[in-house]
């Protein structure tokens, strides 16, 4: 999370997807990241800036990462998390939060 705290991003929100917190196979990952950038250059500066972090401090590139500045989402797969990186039109429209609701948000940075 330090990579988007760097370059500012906002309402930073960690979710713990696993079925009660236990440590098992989730359907989809075990953590989702979400994070709002305020325009398509941003998104880029923490995309970049994410990749970076994680290289430095995980040695672990994501294995992929869908999405552009442009298109206002971006999401970046390291397996075990998801970091989605988003406008706050599209934040707002797709509602992650609202979607999985029922996870256990562990950590929330304004």
């Amino acid at each position: 999370m330090n990579g988007l705290e760097d370059k500012k991003a906002e309402n930073i929100v960690l979710l713990d997807l696993r079925p009660h917190g236990q440590v098992t196979d989730s359907l989809i990952t075990d953590y989702f990241i979400i994070a709002t950038a305020n325009s398509e250059r941003q998104i880029k500066a923490l995309v970049e800036n994410v990749r970076e972090v994680t290289k430095i401090l995980h040695d672990r590139p994501p294995y992929s990462v869908e999405g552009d500045g442009s298109s206002g989402w971006v999401l970046m797969d390291f397996g075990d998390v998801i970091v989605h990186i988003m406008t706050e039109d599209k934040r707002r429209y797709y509602d992650l939060e609202g979607l999985y609701r029922l996870a256990n948000v562990l950590v929330s940075i304004q």
